[in-house]
């Protein structure tokens, strides 16, 4: 498949959102975008039951409709001081308060825990690094199914970094990394079989290192800088494209806006 080269030029903007006209109880068709989505409902809805459908079908299912999802990019190291570094894509924030953030990790085999779920294990605390556009294809190299006990380091390209506790080496190209322990492992097992395919993560972020030109005048990250790379479906990433503002709605100040628009939709 011939595919055109990675646009560098191209940059992340803000702009008006989808639909900035809209008003509460206003419906999905009143816009052409609305319409021509709606459209697609003719073609009817196919389900599928997880119960009778292949384990693999139900992953692309899920990393291809899940999207885009952000990528934890785990550094951990064992006992015997070698270090790993692998991405996760099954990866979100939990809660600021306190810091919590989670991943989730697939065993190669069944009961066979990654390098990376083993290490999370032992007390030596990990890194949980952002993955930015300069190094992404430095970050995939180590997603390779090495033979265990392979520190992926060495092939990335990417540099160690010492942390503040952690004896982990946090990625010093990334521009957002986090320093955590371990706050809960949860072994996730199928509720039929009992087959124990993958660890729920639970981390405790000790220390945050933001590189200071990421930072705005409000202490909040640029998104146009930090280039931030998603996961997609198959072996596809994703750029963040141009983003939108939606003022989060209020209800003392839109209660009167809210019950006008109810009265005149239970008059209809």
């Amino acid at each position: 498949m011939s595919i055109p080269p990675f646009d560098s030029t191209t940059y992340s903007t803000y702009t008006q959102s989808p639909n900035p006209s809209w008003t509460y109880g206003q419906k999905v068709d009143t816009t052409p975008a609305g319409k021509d989505w709606l459209a697609g409902e003719s073609a009817g809805w196919k389900v599928f039951n997880t119960a009778e459908t292949d384990k693999v079908d139900i992953y692309k299912l899920f990393i291809s409709g899940i999207v885009p999802r952000p990528i934890a990019f785990v550094s951990t190291i064992n006992e015997e001081g070698v270090e790993n570094l692998a991405p996760f894509s099954w990866f979100n924030t939990v809660t600021n308060y306190p810091p919590i953030i989670s991943f989730a990790c697939n065993h190669s085999a069944p009961g066979r825990l990654k390098d990376t779920t083993a290490n999370l294990k032992n007390s030596q605390g990990f890194t949980v690094n952002i993955i930015s556009e300069p190094f992404v294809e430095n970050a995939n190299s180590t997603a390779i199914d090495a033979p265990r006990g392979f520190d992926e380091w060495s092939i990335s390209g990417l540099t160690k970094a010492k942390c503040v506790e952690i004896k982990a080496s946090r990625v010093k190209e990334s521009a957002f990394s986090m320093e955590c322990e371990l706050y809960k492992s949860i072994d996730i097992t199928h509720p039929v079989t009992g087959e124990h395919n993958n660890t729920l993560i639970l981390a405790h972020v000790k220390y945050i290192h933001v590189r200071k030109d990421m930072l705005t005048d409000k202490g909040v990250i640029d998104l146009t800088k930090l280039k931030p790379v998603a996961r997609l479906g198959d072996i596809s990433y994703a750029r963040v494209g141009d983003a939108y503002r939606i003022a989060r709605p209020s209800w003392a100040q839109d209660e009167a806006k809210i019950q006008e628009v109810l009265g005149t939709l239970s008059s209809l």
